[in-house]
């Protein structure tokens, strides 16, 4: 069966990349997800379709013949006009700092797995989204209430006594409760944290709040990525 093409309001994405098959997989790929999909092979042409047409999000390969990733990255940004995935072969903390610094809102090394793309995708295109809506003061999941301003975790008049970094764990999975979080975000720019440090983390938070940690029900893992705070 032919699937149908996606919908005229579907998120519209510009994949600018000079490799034609990496080109050409993603736009299949992405289409195949519900995704309207238009190709660049460098950033001039890039810039030619951001001119003529309104998109939702920018993935970019850093490497390219001509400008840089990283220099349409900075100028889109000075702009904020699109946000963008940075794509580079390079997977060095160096190289994945200068595209967060260019302005970039993530980056994904290659080879990748491409339902990551679509995760990291998704939840870009849900924070734009509720980037204009009201501010929300607390998230509630099963008998648990969590305050953003107070950072304070409540099991009905119970407080859970919650560490600092615990605290701020928390506060980013109710910013974007339902999201997957990858585990660099979680570690943020603390150098000293690992990948390691933030799983003993989680592991102590289920303690606090789940019945059964081994089967969590409100941290669940999303495996080789991350974390999610399950609200449904």
């Amino acid at each position: 069966m032919t699937k149908a093409p996606p919908s005229d309001d579907a998120p519209h994405l510009l994949i600018v990349d000079d490799d034609t098959r990496i080109r050409d997989l993603l736009n299949r790929y992405l289409m195949e997800q519900g995704f309207r999909v238009t190709v660049a092979g460098d950033a001039a042409e890039a810039r030619r379709k951001l001119a003529g047409l309104n998109f939702d999000l920018l993935i970019l390969d850093v490497m390219m013949p001509g400008e840089s990733g990283l220099s349409l990255t900075q100028s889109l940004y000075q702009d904020k006009t699109v946000p963008v995935i940075l794509l580079t072969a390079r997977a060095e903390a160096d190289s994945r700092i200068a595209g967060l610094e260019a302005g970039a809102d993530d980056y994904l090394s290659k080879p990748f797995d491409p339902r990551e793309l679509v995760l990291r995708i998704n939840n870009i295109l849900r924070r734009s989204a509720s980037a204009d809506a009201p501010k929300i003061e607390q998230v509630m999941f099963g008998p648990f209430t969590f305050s953003i301003p107070r950072k304070e975790l409540r099991k009905a008049a119970e407080t859970i006594r919650l560490t600092d970094r615990e605290q701020e764990i928390m506060l980013l999975f109710a910013l974007r409760a339902g999201d997957t979080i990858p585990r660099h975000e979680l570690i943020g720019d603390d150098a000293e944290v690992g990948e390691r440090t933030i799983d003993v983390q989680i592991n102590r938070l289920r303690r606090k709040i789940e019945e059964d940690p081994a089967n969590p029900l409100y941290l669940q893992t999303v495996r080789g990525i991350g974390y999610r705070l399950s609200i449904d």
